[in-house]
């Protein structure tokens, strides 16, 4: 129990703090983005993409490029902290994701989903979310090594692509962490 008054941490502690959690951070994370077209949801994606340190997004179909003045007023310019590619044919992502030694794991609803907390996320993966009004398309399902959900017990059917997305990237840093030595593998807030 802390004796003293409770503070936020100034921003070279911030600092100082997520360089010790990219230390015990050795997965390799990305995103393909399907037709996602809303730029603030591009925008917020790429901005979480980069806090959870992933190494490129593929842009598939009509996505937005961050290169749009809207995509920037979410993105706050971290769009220039993760790789992206323009806009291809989605199988051509995925393949591309595949060479790379990712497991492509598409956030969907199907048949053989498995629930977001049982997926393998503890590995290099790359997350794929669908367009905003359609979801993946079934060529890129097809194409997929695996599926995941996120499961809601509300009364709403789905997800914001960019909170999925966020939700989606969370847990698989958690997964990760959760996975490594717990003595010490991860600090404290202001410790080194």
């Amino acid at each position: 129990m802390s004796t003293g008054t409770r503070r936020q941490l100034r921003p070279t502690d911030v600092k100082r703090l997520n360089r010790t959690w990219r230390r015990g951070t050795d997965n390799r994370l990305s995103l393909i983005l399907e037709s996602v077209t809303g730029p603030f949801n591009v925008g917020s994606i790429f901005r979480t993409a980069a806090a959870f340190g992933a190494e490129q997004v593929w842009l598939a179909g009509n996505a937005t490029p961050p290169t749009n003045p809207k995509v920037q007023k979410t993105a706050l310019g971290t769009d220039r902290l993760v790789t992206w590619h323009e806009p291809a044919p989605v199988l051509d992502a995925v393949r591309e994701a595949k060479q790379d030694g990712y497991t492509v794991i598409a956030v969907e609803l199907t048949e053989d989903a498995v629930p977001l907390h049982q997926a393998r996320l503890g590995r290099d993966v790359c997350l794929v979310l669908g367009s905003e009004d359609h979801g993946c398309s079934p060529a890129l399902l097809e194409a997929a090594d695996e599926v995941l959900y996120i499961p809601q017990v509300g009364r709403v059917g789905s997800f914001n692509v960019g909170v999925a997305a966020a939700i989606v990237l969370a847990e698989a840093r958690r997964q990760e962490w959760a996975a490594a030595d717990a003595s010490g593998a991860a600090p404290e807030a202001g410790e080194e």
